[in-house]
């Protein structure tokens, strides 16, 4: 017990005191904590209520959160470049202030159109002060530790979901335009202090990634030892493919939660769940989640990587599975088991795969250009599964057809090899 203590405390505090990185490592779980809670997490609340008040279909209510994340996937090179370029913290701030915005006028919509505009802004503000800046200074400052240092800022997220049952209890209370207006205000209070911890680089600081120099000999079997990628150099390489429709087809499971669980759950789709106990499973989910996150971040530094990530895949597949064909809690919780450690288990490995493959130097950009590919995964998935319930009654086929999709991907991974260092280092 003592020796593992100690371990741990050489990991946190490598020369005497809190290494950075570990502070920045808690803002960005600070600052994906917003998102989770506010509205990646709780849009399912937000569909029912919308849907209940306007009268709009599901595959409208899906299409805008697709729109939304074709909008963030074609952002993505261009931010990426805009972090590695200008450095995280001015593009953090720039992003909370949108997102903020676009929760304010949401609370004020009445048309489909201020719908879809609404969510625009949140979109674009998500996407800039969220995930993918936020990794950006993760993988800088890590290399033996990157797995676990992604995973403990992913964990903000995690407990956004599992708070999301405060924000059902606010809409049951206040309603949903006064809960997203608020919803504004919380972002600009919490998340903009939350940036002043994040730093690009560990040399801005006098600072070594890990907190030490360590010895060649030192390097972990999945650590990145050889010489970073350009982002042309990484778009050539099959893992680059494999990885990135492999992270789409997780996200067709991913994003379709978010849209129409808590339908599913609340419309009769042979179950009869009630707002709040839909919010329950979703923190059970998100529980799970936060599990399969710590035990990522411990498997990513030890293990390999893309091989854990097969298993994930095939959890998001078999556990859709279970939602689709629920009829009884007994599914539903098996469900959320299944998606919870899986979604979280994965998680911090996309981010440390990809690092470990091509290096730090050009990662925004790399990530960036990826994300072109992963967005699909997020619009195709509650689009088709809101036409299909649109169509058929229920979400049964649509939620069925998207899990095999996502069996798919562990296929996809497991072909995802690391590739060759790059030609210009290999001749000379």
């Amino acid at each position: 017990m003592n020796s593992t203590l100690a371990r741990i405390d050489h990991v946190i505090r490598p020369r005497g005191h809190v290494f950075h990185g570990w502070w920045i490592a808690s803002g960005a779980a600070g600052i994906q904590f917003l998102s989770g809670i506010l509205w990646m997490q709780s849009f399912g609340a937000y569909n029912a209520l919308l849907q209940a008040d306007f009268g709009w279909s599901s595959a409208v209510i899906g299409g805008a959160f697709a729109l939304t994340r074709m909008e963030s996937g074609l952002l993505g090179p261009l931010q990426g470049w805009l972090v590695d370029r200008f450095g995280p913290r001015l593009i953090l701030r720039i992003g909370l202030v949108v997102f903020a915005a676009g929760f304010v006028l949401f609370g004020f919509i009445n048309t489909i159109l201020m719908f879809y505009v609404a969510f625009a802004l949140i979109a674009l503000g998500s996407s800039l002060g969220g995930f993918a800046t936020l990794m950006v200074p993760i993988v800088n400052w890590f290399n033996r530790h990157r797995s676990k240092a992604v995973a403990v800022s992913q964990l903000g997220y995690s407990l956004g979901g599992l708070c999301v049952p405060i924000v059902v209890l606010s809409l049951e209370l206040f309603g949903w335009r006064a809960t997203a207006i608020g919803s504004g205000f919380v972002i600009l209070v919490v998340g903009l202090p939350l940036v002043e911890l994040v730093h690009h680089r560990p040399g801005s600081k006098g600072e070594l990634p890990d907190g030490i120099a360590e010895p060649a000999h030192a390097a972990t079997p999945q650590s990145h030892t050889c010489p970073d990628f350009t982002p042309i150099e990484a778009m050539r390489t099959r893992a680059f493919w494999f990885m990135s429709v492999g992270h789409a087809l997780a996200l067709l499971t991913v994003s379709t939660v978010m849209v129409h669980m808590v339908p599913h759950l609340t419309a009769g789709d042979g179950l009869d769940f009630s707002l709040r106990e839909a919010g329950l499973i979703v923190a059970l989910m998100t529980a799970c989640q936060m599990g399969g996150q710590l035990i990522g971040g411990w498997l990513g530094d030890h293990m390999e990587k893309r091989l854990v990530c097969v298993g994930c895949m095939i959890a998001h597949g078999t556990g859709f599975l279970f939602l689709a064909f629920a009829s009884n809690l007994g599914m539903v919780i098996a469900f959320a088991l299944l998606h919870g450690l899986g979604w979280g288990i994965r998680g911090p490995l996309m981010v440390a795969l990809r690092a470990d493959y091509y290096g730090a130097t050009s990662f925004g950009t790399i990530m960036g250009l990826s994300s072109l590919i992963v967005m699909f995964g997020m619009m195709v998935g509650p689009v088709v599964a809101g036409f299909m319930a649109d169509y058929t009654g229920n979400h049964v086929g649509g939620f069925a057809m998207l899990a095999c999709g996502s069996l798919l991907g562990a296929f996809l991974f497991a072909a995802a090899t690391r590739p060759p260092s790059p030609t210009r280092h290999r001749h000379g």
